[in-house]
């Protein structure tokens, strides 16, 4: 008989804790706890007992389901802090043993200003070190001077980039090894950031929750510089004044890249002059025509960018285990051949003509 744990605090909301057994293949009890609210009593218990008899490879939407069609017949139902979903992929993660952000010790990494093709490179190194658990899990925030456009790795150049407007502009495009759209970066308009951990810490999640539960401390570090965003799946960060920026991902066996860019103050106008889909873009963030700037952190804030930054550190040092570090010249030499290797040849940057 196996024993299992796991506790997650809701965004916004309330702690669950799930503590199950398992006969190797059917959940054989389990116990729901938190500080939640809860009506009426005769649904706590329901809760519990759907859980019961599942099968430990039951996904957290078929252990959700359970858990809904157990409380559809009791009246008036309400749930107050977390919801159906946060439950069933508490008892998810809990049978598949899977680790929290807090259960591991985290470098925080303010890089040195680097070439944008070596902050991408970077990307790729550090990803997998952790993978091959050469290194711990790391938080990193770019720093930069060149003007670039980071574009997805499944993205066509020539549908996306616009020829003059690199020339013109004297821009550098760097193919990434996220999927996801292009971002127009110069140096002090983005605040961005890479978060490289092992794989255990999303197991259980859906793609889609995976990404808010790995920014969730980006959304507190932003209201508590007054801004009130909120996550829009599957990768978005908004607020009250708009979209603020969005995350992407890419997996490989045993650790996850979850890297994030905010918009801190971006000249449009040139922007729209580099990207084929500035106009589409402009428009996603509320603006219907081309602007000077499109500032979301810089105006919402009222604060440098350096001290978003430091906020943003700061809030994570203050939830999980972790300390302050820097890359080695090492880890800056083998992002360098990187570069020479692939993310500075044309193979790679015009993979999708």
């Amino acid at each position: 008989m196996a024993s299992h744990h796991f506790e997650v605090k809701v965004a916004g909301g309330k702690l669950v804790v799930a503590d199950l057994t398992d006969d190797g293949s059917t959940v054989t009890s389990a116990q729901i706890s938190g500080d939640f609210f809860l009506e009426p009593e005769e649904a706590y218990d329901a809760i519990n007992g759907a859980l019961v008899g599942a099968s430990v490879t039951e996904s957290a939407e078929e252990l959700q389901q359970r858990i809904d069609d157990a409380l559809s017949p009791l009246p008036a139902v309400s749930l107050h802090g977390f919801s159906t979903r946060d439950v069933a992929n508490a008892a998810r993660r809990a049978l598949l043993d899977a680790k929290d952000l807090t259960d591991y010790d985290w470098t925080v990494i303010h890089s040195p200003v680097l070439p944008t093709p070596v902050n991408v490179a970077l990307d790729q190194y550090l990803l997998e070190e952790v993978a091959a658990g050469r290194k711990g899990p790391i938080l990193r925030f770019w720093e930069w001077e060149d003007k670039a456009v980071v574009f997805g790795s499944y993205q066509s150049f020539q549908n996306e980039l616009d020829p003059e407007g690199i020339e013109k502009h004297d821009i550098v495009p760097v193919r990434r090894i996220s999927g996801g759209g292009a971002m127009f970066m110069e140096g002090g308009n983005c605040v961005t950031y890479s978060m490289y951990l092992p794989d255990d810490i999303v197991a259980g999640l859906s793609y889609v929750d995976s990404y808010q539960y790995l920014d969730t401390w980006v959304l507190a570090g932003l209201q508590s510089l007054g801004v009130n965003a909120w996550y829009v799946p599957i990768n978005d960060i908004t607020s009250d004044g708009g979209k603020i920026g969005g995350a992407a991902q890419k997996r490989v066996p045993g650790a996850v890249l979850h890297h994030t860019t905010m918009s801190y103050d971006i000249n449009a106008d040139k922007m729209m002059e580099v990207l084929r889909v500035g106009k589409v873009k402009l428009a996603d963030k509320g603006v219907r025509s081309a602007k000077k700037r499109v500032d979301p952190l810089r105006r919402q804030t009222g604060v440098p960018r350096q001290e978003v930054i430091e906020t943003l550190m700061n809030t994570f040092t203050s939830r999980y285990p972790a300390e302050v570090g820097e890359l080695s010249d090492a880890d800056i030499a083998a992002a360098e051949k990187l570069v020479e290797e692939k993310f500075g040849t044309e193979a790679w940057t015009h993979r999708v003509p």
